[in-house]
């Protein structure tokens, strides 16, 4: 039997967390079984990701007035009103005829808005179609509204669902999660050895996009509270504004100049090798003002055996055994995120401890080759593959 072709559809080529996620999937799916082929509705530094790792590519750009709406207005309403659904449906044909002439046997589709496109264009080519949901569908991330409507259109559009923790399925509603399955991200086996917590002054970092609800403000705070007793500490942000969330930053800037902070943090910009950037850490921080529905910045520390503080709150629980690889605190709490993280400089043994069996955690876990042979298990159903082409 031929290779089943699997279209990816994602609406960025942004590389967040989500598209790294796919791309780690898609390196880790079986060639022999599975041809994928991936669709983006933007250009972007995802595209030469994809290409680097010998991904077959194609980018089909997405209307502006499509594009430009932002994930807190996204769901069928803001994409099927006036002015939109003529755009939306003229974009799923061009879909539909891409996985025709490519002949693609099933869509997986990767974000919101490529959910809801490509039900569309998945109906039109008739094809199975998988939603992977990387988002919460909760009205503290959507609006009310568009996370009814979305949880509606769970129920009838597509085939199955991938829920990339139960955090996220249990937003799903009752019906959709009758045909929805968890499959954790995963991170490729490592081939080294992970680096020791450095010795000398502590450095305690935060990785990610720089927004607000990304709470470095939180992890600020905690900062001051920590260089009162550890007044060696440093501290790093590592990332960048997107979405024109600069003046955030400025806003941090001003904050640790306030917080008494200079010279003590380094805003390091967007970190492209991350296994320098986490070896150099003491504690990894993870401080959203939003339950996360999982988080890739989590399972980095992991990987490179750093201990973690992170809230207490969305997917996070699930890859964060509490005292055992990191300690959870309530989310927004910077005294809390401060006395963890004291706690652990002020043990470095149990730090050390904790980061070894964070990686163990990971390894036993959160792998990308298990997690592709699951989706590759639901391919199996949805194309009854003793079908020949």
């Amino acid at each position: 039997m031929k290779p089943r072709n699997v279209l990816f559809f994602d609406h960025t080529a942004r590389p967040r967390g989500g598209e790294i996620a796919l791309l780690r999937l898609i390196s880790a799916l079986d060639r022999e079984r599975y041809h994928p082929l991936v669709v983006l509705g933007s250009a972007g530094e995802f595209q030469t990701l994809l290409a680097e790792a010998g991904i077959e590519a194609h980018y089909l750009p997405l209307p502006k007035g499509i594009a430009d709406v932002r994930k807190e207005k996204l769901g069928p309403s803001a994409l099927l009103s006036a002015g939109k659904a003529g755009e939306c449906w003229s974009y799923a044909r061009r879909l539909a005829a891409f996985m025709e002439s490519h002949d693609v046997d099933l869509l997986h589709t990767n974000s919101l808005k490529a959910d809801l496109i490509g039900a569309a264009a998945a109906c039109r080519a008739r094809v199975p179609l998988i939603w992977h949901v990387r988002d919460r569908i909760a009205s503290d991330s959507l609006p009310a509204l568009e996370a009814s409507g979305f949880r509606l259109a769970c129920r009838c559009l597509p085939d199955h669902i991938i829920a990339n923790s139960q955090a996220t399925l249990e937003t799903l509603g009752r019906a959709a999660r009758g045909k929805a399955t968890v499959v954790y991200d995963g991170l490729p086996f490592p081939d080294f050895a992970p680096v020791p917590i450095p010795p000398g002054p502590p450095v305690i970092g935060i990785l990610g996009r720089i927004s607000p609800w990304k709470g470095q403000h939180v992890f600020l705070n905690a900062a001051a509270q920590i260089r009162k007793n550890f007044p060696r500490a440093r501290f790093r942000i590592i990332g960048a504004p997107q979405f024109g969330e600069e003046f955030y930053e400025q806003d941090l800037r001003a904050l640790s100049q306030r917080l008494g902070l200079a010279g003590a943090v380094e805003f390091t910009g967007f970190g492209k090798d991350l296994k320098r950037e986490i070896e150099q850490l003491t504690v990894l921080v993870h401080a959203s003002t939003l339950p996360e529905p999982f988080s890739q910045v989590v399972f980095e520390a992991m990987y490179y055996a750093r201990p973690i503080v992170a809230p207490r709150a969305g997917g996070v629980p699930e890859i964060v055994e509490d005292n055992v690889t990191g300690i959870l605190v309530p989310m927004e709490d910077d005294q809390a995120i401060a006395c963890a993280v004291e706690s652990l400089i002020a043990a470095p043994e149990c730090a050390r401890q904790m980061g070894a069996k964070g990686r163990e955690r990971l390894l036993h876990y959160f792998l990308a080759e298990p997690a592709a042979r699951k989706i590759e298990s639901i391919y199996s159903t949805l194309l009854r593959e003793g079908t020949p082409r």
